[in-house]
């Protein structure tokens, strides 16, 4: 019997844990949080010390029992959460529980932190336990406490003054108002004509481009052109100059460029986002299994560090080795002198010891290719390519600058050009930022001082300024790390509350708010103006960092913090409902004036004598569809309205009215696609209200089976396991014995067959129609081919069958996603045998151009030829 239990949170980590540590050790995963604030109200008392109601999470429930029966049997108890706040607050609450089971009578309890999950690092941590850390649990109990008294009390006001069933975050609020006041911006922006000169010239057939900088002694700014007319009496000016083209100036000079920083959690976001086009949400999911470890030739391994962090440090033996693997792999240019050291730009960068990197660099990508899917592998070699680039010398490049008189002295066109002259890093890895700013790398052929040149075109190009871009998840991120809003770590799940919420949408990779987040930052902005300021919301991650460290205490912060909170609350309860417009038009159906509202899809014109009056139209002028209302009789029980409603998402049936202001919404069922609408009355409403419906109990387990309809459509449940109901089968009719051989076949991970059709001509094996978790298919042997939407699997015949089938087969596909491997990569280089092969094993690379994206910079271009009078064209 094992002596020594230790905790963690996850299961993947607990299992490659138990790997390490051995049958001395019992290790259980508590699946994350195992209490949280009880949902209603009352959960904080200001009243009583900001006290806070705990209550054991249903879903974890069975995962603590068997934590507190583990730990009975145990001698020593190790808590081993992730290594920052929430981890540390996991650790306080298992330690709670178990006191509260009384399982720790007689028992040591430690804590137990590590940063990269791998053997040395994991038996080294348990070697040197310490005691949980209040402040870091008081720090996080603080920031629960906050975002709850916010939620809970701002969230009704938006419920009264602009729609039911809105919610205000804390430091979502202040990463809306971003958004929109972006969009805002980007609306009021007026677009600016300017245009800019430029001169093809050429020596020894080398052809190049230079750009009017100075024009009779006045530098030229961006705007300083603003009109056809300017350029055009400019351009006169020059095709008549009497002297041609001369070099007066030549400069030349090297520069360096040096690595970024290895990773943070902000940058990693940031780049999976850039490069690999990774959402925040996914880049994190995929990091923590990186870091909870692979299973690599039948041993699991963490690969990287803990991937919550805002330190740029790394360990010194990490660092070591790095340059042990440069050394052996790159000419000796390729390793600098001294080790480069970064410095972080966040205040408060110690919640973790190192930046992300991975557990060795030995470990390389092509090492791992046939270990881990596409977006581990991606993100993996992302991560082990800025490390080692972090730890190489700086790219050099030879610049030169030329000014080119023409007409006059104090007229110059300037052209400039950069020839990469040692690699450095960028043979590894080079950073992708949006707002870099651009570098011209075209040579120049060999100019010298008096060169005289000749014209081979003059001509102007046309642009416009554009407003500043919306944000990307990539720019979103990083402007707030900037602002201070929130941490690194619940940057990912900002972003998806906002489109959870449907505050702000993707569009084109760029967020733009929606009717519904507009009108609630406009309605904060007037009313909580100070808790939607970045300083303010900055200022309060700052506190919540001091009490981490033990500088403050965290009630008077929440006492501070409540009582402007509070008293503002009771101030804006008579404030006037916003979002609500009234036009100068009257009601099509009862003459009553009509009205801009708010509705769930946002701004449409609705009725002022609304419920006595159901006329809406959208915007563009459309009677609206989407707000339809049909009663379709009462329910015999209850006597409340039976409604057949449309939402965003489709039709749906509603028992009784919607009440403003009541939290518990009436209860709503989908209506079933393969159901026609027009078929809709009081009895099929009655069944579909009926859902869920018990079927009976499990014949192995006892436990009851359940169906229902959820987001994909119809489902039978048992046990917390979940499959999709056949077409072919009814959901009202479906009975015991046939769910329990659907859930057999989804625990078996066979699929369910529908019909077999016949045989395969060229090997006699069947042909089936079968169904599965993305609908109906045929099936010969590996090779499944989709139905097409239109053939049921009633009606699909065996000929229909070998045509899809065949068709498959033709494009090589199973019908099931697979991971393609990549041939492996050659190495950056390999180890040299000589001085002269060290000197040759270079790496090849290639230099981006960066591009503006400034307000000012972003243009639109038409050239304009060299006669005044020639036809304008769009640059494309």
């Amino acid at each position: 019997m094992a002596t020594n239990l230790l905790i963690v949170e996850s299961p993947a980590k607990a299992k490659t844990l138990k790997k390490y540590l051995g049958k001395d050790f019992e290790v259980l995963a508590s699946y994350g949080h195992v209490r949280d604030l009880i949902p209603k109200t009352g959960a904080v008392d200001p009243d009583d010390n900001f006290a806070m109601k705990y209550e054991t999470i249903a879903r974890n429930a069975k995962h603590v029992d068997a934590i507190a029966k583990a730990a009975a049997e145990a001698d020593h108890i190790f808590l081993a959460p992730d290594p920052d706040r929430e981890g540390e607050a996991i650790a306080w609450h298992i330690s709670e529980l178990l006191k509260g089971k009384r399982a720790l009578k007689g028992k040591t309890m430690q804590r137990v932190v590590f940063y990269e999950i791998t053997q040395s690092a994991v038996r080294e941590a348990v070697a040197h336990p310490r005691e949980i850390s209040i402040p870091l649990v008081n720090a996080q109990q603080a920031r629960r406490a906050l975002d709850y008294l916010v939620g809970f009390n701002l969230s009704p006001l938006l419920w009264r003054k602009i729609r039911p069933g809105l919610s205000a975050g804390r430091v979502q609020s202040p990463a809306l108002r971003l958004i929109v006041e972006r969009e805002l911006e980007i609306e009021k922006f007026k677009s600016q004509e300017y245009w800019s000169v430029h001169l093809d010239s050429q020596k020894n057939s080398i052809p190049f481009k230079a750009k009017l900088y100075q024009f009779q002694g006045k530098r030229m700014e961006q705007l300083t052109i603003g009109s056809q007319a300017e350029y055009d009496a400019i351009h006169a000016k020059l095709v008549d100059a009497k002297l041609p083209p001369k070099v007066v100036r030549v400069e030349k000079k090297g520069k360096q460029r040096s690595p970024a920083a290895p990773f943070t959690t902000s940058t990693l976001q940031q780049e999976a986002v850039r490069k690999l086009g990774m959402t925040s949400d996914r880049t994190m999911r995929t990091a923590q299994s990186l870091y909870e470890g692979v299973d690599i030739g039948g041993q699991t391994i963490g690969l990287i560090t803990y991937m919550r962090t805002d330190s740029v440090n790394l360990a010194n033996e990490a660092v070591a080795e790095m340059r042990e693997y440069i050394k052996d792999n790159f000419a000796g240019d390729y390793l600098p002198v001294k080790q480069p050291v970064y410095k972080s730009k966040s205040k408060n960068a110690q919640e973790a010891h190192e930046a992300i990197r991975p557990t060795s660099i030995l470990r390389t990508p092509d090492s791992l290719r046939d270990h881990l899917n596409i977006d581990q592998m991606r993100l993996y070699e992302m991560i082990w390519k800025r490390t080692l680039a972090s730890q190489m010398s700086p790219a050099r490049f030879d610049t030169v600058s030329v000014d080119i008189r023409l007409s006059s002295d104090d007229t110059l066109f300037r052209a400039s050009g950069q020839t990469l002259v040692f690699p450095g890093f960028i043979g590894v890895y080079m950073e992708d930022v949006d707002d870099a700013e651009e570098e011209d790398s075209a040579k120049l052929p060999p100019l010298v001082e008096g060169d005289v040149l000749p014209v081979d075109k003059l001509y102007g190009e046309q642009h416009f300024t554009q407003p500043p871009p919306r944000f990307s998840e990539a720019s979103l991120v990083k402007a707030l790390e900037e602002y201070g809003i929130g941490r690194p770590s619940t940057y990912a799940t900002i972003i998806s509350t906002l489109q959870a919420r449907e505050y702000a949408t993707l569009d084109k990779k760029r967020f733009m708010p929606t009717d519904v987040g507009r009108v609630v930052i406009k309605f904060l902005n007037e009313h909580f103006t100070r808790y939607v300021d970045y300083g303010f919301t900055a200022n309060l991650e700052d506190e919540l960092d001091d009490i981490s460290e033990g500088k403050r205490d965290w009630i008077p912060v929440l006492n501070e913090f409540w009582k402007g909170f509070n008293k503002l609350i009771s101030e804006k309860k008579d404030v006037d409902r916003p979002g609500t417009e009234i036009l100068e038009e009257t009601c099509p159906k009862c003459g009553k004036p009509l009205s801009k509202r708010l509705g769930k899809r946002g701004s449409f014109i609705g009725c002022t004598g609304y419920p006595e009056c159901d006329y809406t139209r959208s915007l563009g002028g459309e009677e609206d569809a989407g707000e339809s209302r049909k009663e379709l009789g009462q329910h015999p029980d209850t006597n409340q309205l039976v409604l057949l409603l449309r939402g965003p998402y489709g039709p749906y049936v509603q028992l009784g009215e919607m009440i403003e202001g009541e939290k518990t919404k009436p209860k709503r069922v989908s209506w079933p696609k393969e159901l026609p609408l027009e078929q809709a009355d009081l009895p099929s409403a009655l069944k579909l209200l009926s859902l869920p419906r018990e079927v009976g109990a499990h014949p192995e387990t006892g436990k009851k089976v359940i169906v229902n309809i959820g987001r994909f459509g119809p489902y039978i449940g048992h046990d917390g396991k979940f499959k999709s109901i056949p077409r072919t089968d009814s959901i009202f009719d479906i009975g015991l014995d046939r769910s329990v051989e659907l859930l057999a076949q989804a625990r078996s991970g066979g699929a369910t067959v529908l019909r077999t059709l016949g045989e395969h001509p060229d090997d006699k094996a069947p042909i089936e129609v079968c169904s599965g978790r993305y609908g109906p298919y045929v099936r010969h042997g590996k090779i499944n081919a989709t139905l097409p939407k239109d053939v049921t699997p009633e009606a699909v015949t065996l000929e229909e069958a070998l045509e899809m089938i065949a068709a498959k087969a033709a494009k090589g596909g199973t019908g099931k996603a697979k991971t393609t491997r990549k041939p492996a990569a050659k190495k950056a280089a390999a180890k040299p045998k000589t001085t002269k092969e060290k000197a040759a094993a270079k790496p090849k690379t290639t230099v981006k151009k960066a591009t503006v994206k400034t307000a000012t910079a972003k243009t639109t271009v038409r050239k304009v030829a060299a006669k005044p009078a020639a036809k304008k064209t769009t640059k494309k």
